[in-house]
């Protein structure tokens, strides 16, 4: 029998070795996916055998709880313990800290062991990597201590004058027991693959509050019922799941057909024209969307399946399932803006640098929020080189914006002329900024800064120097602070 050529990596179970090898697929993939499936098919069973009205509180924290440890261990074997211990320290610490100190110890016992093992990764394992490994769990956890720890903070320390509207609205009260915090940060419908959500929400969802919550939110008045519905997820579902299953054949054919390494390859730079590498990244970086698509649609859709996501009725009228939705395709593929484009990637870690950073931070905002990314993302070099890169590019994309916009603004066909232009500017600079985050190391990302001689840091640079700082003229003059906080976090790339 031929040797298999497919990488036995995984430090987790190996009941789908045969299958590893019959699909050609590496073997953490595959314990990914068969536990992402197995927790959809949960999903449907825990929102229609173990829903608010069939079963306790208790019992409705325990099962998602020990799923996902069981789930946890099954991809990740002995390593998963970093998971558990991380959630343990963590919960001591907000038993036993004080609530004036309590957000600032979660976060330096959480960071500080995430850190710990990136660096463990980078330096100890010499970019050791298996596509699916424990630090994505780390980082997602990390997110969701952080969130309650700060939330807790805000509900038992500060007066509401003291906190912003949205900072009220998911103060928490009280301590979370050990049931509660547990199911939180260990849950089967975000335990692999997040998204990292607010605790008050998860606890309603948990004690079927969160459907009724959010139609009262949303000031639904429901007209000709005796009583709230209770919107169904199974189109949301169908929907996520169809963008699931393309996005997995893209990335089977296109992402290995097309490997972003090859923009750093010394044959490929030497031989190829300027023109050509050009373009072989941006299809390159184009074709490595698709494992991010499907792996965050397939965590929203599991979630939804659960009952978990509904963001009460949107303009039209229609149930939006959308609350944890971690990226918006259409507007991500038709960016025409820096920003457009950061508003809809990773939405979730976006709104967590905001709420634990950005709307925090007494001043440079835009710079903490940067360096808090950069950190929670890991210490690969290739990660600092995209945030540092997206700084003068961001910068100049708003001069741009602000010194040229309104003079296409006259007529539909200007209109269309500048959203053209944007959007061809836009996709450029995104695939140059975030080229260095997947080579990860600093030898292959100068070979492609060099490739590319450098040009989006010099134009940004020149565009800075020439262009005058206007203000955003289309912006409203009467926001008030905290809408400027909002707006302003997005500045730090998620």
């Amino acid at each position: 029998m031929a040797e298999s050529n497919i990488p036995f990596r995984t430090t987790g179970s190996k009941l789908l070795h045969p299958v590893s090898e019959l699909l050609g697929v590496p073997l953490d993939q595959v314990n990914f996916l068969a536990c992402q499936l197995c927790a959809l098919l949960a999903a449907f069973w825990f929102r229609l055998y173990l829903s608010p009205n069939k079963a306790s509180t208790t019992i409705r924290h325990a099962v998602p709880t020990l799923l996902g440890a069981y789930f946890a261990i099954f991809c990740f074997g002995w390593y998963s313990l970093h998971i558990f211990t991380m959630v343990s320290i963590c919960y001591c610490i907000m038993l036993k800290a004080s609530i004036e100190n309590l957000h600032r110890y979660s976060v330096i016992a959480a960071m500080g062991y995430l850190i710990l093992c990136q660096i463990s990764r980078v330096y100890i394992f010499n970019y050791g990597l298996l596509s699916t490994d424990f630090s994505g769990p780390l980082m997602i956890i990390t997110q969701k201590i952080t969130t309650v720890a700060f939330q807790v903070h805000d509900g038992l320390c500060k007066k509401d004058e003291e906190l912003t509207s949205e900072q009220q609205r998911l103060a928490v009260k009280a301590r979370p027991t050990l049931l509660e915090y547990l199911s939180y940060n260990l849950n089967f419908l975000s335990i692999l693959a997040g998204p990292c959500s607010n605790y008050k929400d998860y606890i309603a969802f948990i004690e079927g509050r969160h459907i009724a919550m959010k139609l009262l939110e949303r000031n639904w008045k429901p007209n000709g019922y005796n009583r709230l519905p209770e919107p169904s997820p199974a189109g949301a579902i169908v929907y996520k799941l169809c963008i699931t299953t393309g996005s997995l054949i893209l990335f089977l054919s296109l992402t290995k057909a097309l490997p972003i390494v090859y923009i750093a390859d010394d044959k490929f730079i030497n031989e190829a024209s300027f023109l050509a590498r050009l373009s072989y990244a941006y299809i390159a970086m184009q074709a490595a969307r698709p494992k991010y698509y499907f792996a965050w649609t397939l965590a929203d859709a599991i979630n939804n399946a659960a009952g978990y996501g509904f963001n009460g009725i949107d303009t039209k009228g229609q149930f939006r399932w959308d609350l944890i939705s971690n990226l918006n395709i259409w507007n991500i593929e038709t960016a025409t803006s820096f920003k457009m484009y950061i508003d809809n990637w990773n939405i979730q870690t976006a709104a967590w640098l905001k709420r634990v950073c950005y709307d925090r931070a007494p001043h440079s905002r835009t710079a903490f929020t940067f360096f808090l990314s950069a950190v929670w993302h890991g210490v690969y070099p290739g990660y600092y080189f995209t945030f540092i890169t997206a700084v003068p590019i961001t910068l100049a994309a708003r001069a741009m914006r602000n010194n040229f916009r309104h003079h296409f603004l006259s007529s539909r066909t200007k209109k269309f002329i500048y959203d053209i232009i944007t959007w061809a500017v836009t996709q450029l600079s995104i695939c140059y900024t975030v080229a260095p985050f997947l080579l990860l190391a600093v030898e292959p990302t100068f070979k492609f800064y060099k490739s590319m001689f450098f040009w989006f840091h010099i134009l940004s640079i020149l565009v800075l120097l020439v262009l005058p700082i206007k203000p955003n003229t289309v912006k409203s003059q009467v926001h008030t602070s905290s809408n400027n906080k909002e707006n302003g976090y997005i500045r730090a790339l998620n």
